[in-house]
């Protein structure tokens, strides 16, 4: 009788270990599935660093020089990178497309042939500018990882001007705009991005 109910209490005692066990075993796959939702949900959220901003500059400051070395005047000022949430990262220059001259004592006001000559090293140089900017586009797509897929890269250039300039064919201001993820595809598939341009 006294080893019936001994055997009685320890089945209990199994069944109710194991019951418990199973408990635990439930709460913490649900704590973990928790876990996991709310990594998705805020852990999923990309920012860009500073200092990824920074190499972005610095490279498209470097690009800029490069395209006209004997013209060191060419870039007026650092470019100024920003990445804004839910919409993308967004960089601004300002640029000289060709010094003009230099008024002297002896040499005061700027000829007419000298403006047409100004004029048309602006107007040569145009393609280079934009051929720059595109490329910038897609190197900036590639190295800003915290950037959204579906978020923008954008580049606007300023193109500062003389008071005597003819400005006609020569905007005021260039802007790029392209979602990374349009991007990184046309890169990989070795075709020209679908990159948005508005002269002002």
């Amino acid at each position: 009788m006294i080893a019936t109910r001994s055997v009685a209490m320890i089945a209990k005692r199994s069944v109710a270990m194991l019951a418990t066990r199973s408990r635990l075993m439930l709460a913490t796959r649900s704590g973990a599935m928790i876990l996991a939702m709310v990594i998705a949900a805020f852990g999923s959220t990309l920012h860009v660093s500073r200092a990824s901003l920074t190499a972005m500059e610095h490279s498209f400051d470097a690009k800029l020089a490069r395209l006209w070395p004997e013209d060191p005047f060419l870039v007026l000022g650092s470019t100024r990178g920003v990445y804004l949430d839910n919409y993308g990262a967004v960089f601004t220059a300002e640029v000289n497309l060709a010094t003009g001259p230099a008024p002297t004592p002896f040499h005061q006001q700027v000829t007419e042939d000298e403006k047409i000559r100004h004029r048309q090293t602006k107007l040569q140089r145009l393609p280079a500018l934009r051929q720059a900017m595109r490329e910038s586009m897609t190197n900036f797509a590639s190295s800003l990882d915290g950037v959204g897929p579906e978020e923008q890269i954008v580049i606007g250039v300023n193109l500062s001007c003389y008071p005597w300039e003819n400005r006609a064919g020569i905007p005021a201001q260039i802007l790029m705009q392209a979602s990374k993820k349009k991007l990184l595809e046309a890169k990989q598939n070795g075709t020209e991005a679908p990159i948005r341009t508005q002269d002002f």
